[in-house]
């Protein structure tokens, strides 16, 4: 496992504080090995950390009733689990799932908090932040209603690959059923389109992006939004 010092340098929010400002928030953090699937936190539960992930990736799902789910954003090393703290609010509103397995920062609540009082470059730089994250959740809730289900399935596989740094992934079509909210022979349907124009492959769950640029034009235009938002605001 990669020591605290150097992991920072992999979560791009860390690594865009100053020196100083960044050696005052490692010192309250541990590297910690996320697994796959596992629960970091659930709607309406206290916030016990805050995670900034290096090489993993986590999925933010809203639960619509007792039977139906949706992911609404996800979480890699561009960014942080934990952020209603910066508004005060110590309350979970959403399910957060490991969807990739791999190494993150944790932070327990109290150090954190007394970091954004004692640390402005902090606080200033995750209140833009919240601001890419509204932003990406309006673009996901305005996706899910207008876009075709191909669009959709394009645009996560991309979010997937920026997150997973890797052209290769293992997801089922349950999961992604059940991550965009559409029945399992919608997701079939679709990943068999993509796969037959020669953009993925598929086998048992073990997806492959063969032509990046191919996806990005089957995308909607919500995933170059997404960048859009983040890049202005946080570059």
């Amino acid at each position: 496992m990669p020591s605290v010092t150097s992991a920072s340098h992999a979560n791009h929010l860390l690594a865009a504080l100053p020196r100083k400002d960044r050696q005052h928030v490692m010192a309250g953090c541990e590297s910690v090995e996320l697994i796959f699937a596992e629960v970091l936190s659930d709607p309406g539960a206290p916030i016990q950390h805050v995670y900034f992930p290096t090489d993993s990736f986590i999925s933010l799902i809203t639960r619509a009733d007792a039977h139906a789910s949706l992911e609404v954003g996800l979480v890699g090393n561009e960014g942080m689990l934990g952020i209603p703290l910066i508004l005060g609010v110590a309350i979970s509103p959403l399910r957060a799932l490991v969807q990739g397995a791999g190494t993150a920062l944790r932070m327990e609540t109290a150090p954190f908090q007394r970091a954004l009082e004692q640390t402005p470059a902090l606080h200033s730089l995750l209140k833009r932040y919240l601001y890419v994250v509204m932003g990406q959740l309006a673009q996901t809730a305005a996706c899910t209603r207008f876009h075709v289900v191909e669009a959709r399935l394009a645009r996560w596989l991309l979010m997937t690959q920026d997150r997973a740094h890797s052209d290769a992934f293992h997801i089922t079509h349950e999961f992604l059923a059940a991550m965009l909210g559409v029945r399992r022979v919608g997701v079939t349907k679709a990943a068999t389109s993509l796969q037959n124009r020669g953009l993925i492959g598929y086998h048992r769950g073990d997806i492959s992006v063969l032509d990046r640029a191919g996806l990005e034009a089957t995308s909607c235009s919500c995933y170059a939004a997404d960048k859009a938002i983040y890049r202005r605001t946080l570059a």
